[in-house]
């Protein structure tokens, strides 16, 4: 054991071992795994790639359900298909992920036994299915929630009524004059859940053994692999950062009267 610890840093003072920790990070080195020996950046970065592909099929779930729905909704306020748009949105809401994820495994898996039940495999569509699919309606739900709200706001302003009463077509009103405005709530949000997403579902990545940073972060956490939590936990925050960023900048091109600029 001390020998373990002399090793690792850890019979040094706890500010000279915060010290030197965060040396190593600025020169982009993590540690290494307590359990493999492996470097936390690249088990990281390889779980990371992993997870990222997910998050790009899921949100692409997310946003081909959530935007057209949305945007019909919105349209046919008051009808019966927007009494249905909202109700799938309530059930998307509602269920829990787990739930759902064990349904589609017992649907697809092991009745019509399409699809298999958990693993990468080689990283085709096949295996990507049922978690993209269980991550994508849950965040589709509350991205349609907000883009019928959002669009109902904009069809209400003045510059909307203006151009129906020019006689513009109802879809150019639509497409070009509401929705652009329209996006710019749902951007924020979709940044955030893709940001979520980026830095791996738990509980998803768990039940369909999809070896990203969530089902990374799980395994260190029960094996008390304190470099690699303490690395994931840092590159989640960076993440969030890096997604926030981005999200802000999207602004200004969804609306030019934003500006990032110092007006003094």
């Amino acid at each position: 054991m001390e020998e373990f610890r002399a090793k690792t840093g850890l019979d040094e003072p706890v500010h000279i071992q915060y010290i030197n920790w965060m040396g190593r990070v600025l020169r982009g080195d993590l540690g290494e795994s307590y359990m493999t020996g492996v470097g936390v950046s690249e088990a990281i970065f390889r779980c990371f790639k992993v997870t990222l592909k997910l998050a790009v099929v899921s949100m692409l779930v997310s946003l081909v359900i959530a935007l057209p729905l949305g945007i019909i909704s919105a349209v046919k306020k008051g009808t019966v298909i927007d009494d249905v748009c909202r109700l799938f949105a309530l059930a998307g809401v509602s269920m829990p992920n787990f739930w759902q994820a064990y349904l589609l495994i017992i649907v697809f898996a092991l009745t019509l036994k399409v699809l298999p039940s958990s693993g990468y495999g080689d990283g085709g569509i096949t295996y990507l299915f049922l978690p993209a699919v269980t991550l994508g309606t849950g965040y589709a739900a509350v991205t349609m929630r907000l883009m019928r709200s959002s669009m109902i706001e904009v069809l209400q302003q003045d510059y909307v009524r203006a151009a129906r009463a020019k006689g513009v077509p109802e879809h150019m009103v639509i497409f070009r004059h509401a929705l652009k405005n329209s996006l710019i709530p749902v951007v924020t949000v979709a940044g955030l859940n893709f940001g979520y997403l980026l830095n791996g579902s738990v509980i998803v990545e768990t039940i369909f053994s999809w070896p990203g940073i969530g089902n990374l972060i799980v395994s260190s956490i029960l094996s008390k692999d304190y470099p690699m939590i303490q690395g994931c936990v840092l590159f989640i925050a960076v993440i969030f950062v890096l997604v926030n960023f981005a999200v802000d900048i999207s602004y200004a091109y969804l609306n030019p009267r934003i500006r990032y600029e110092n007006k003094n």
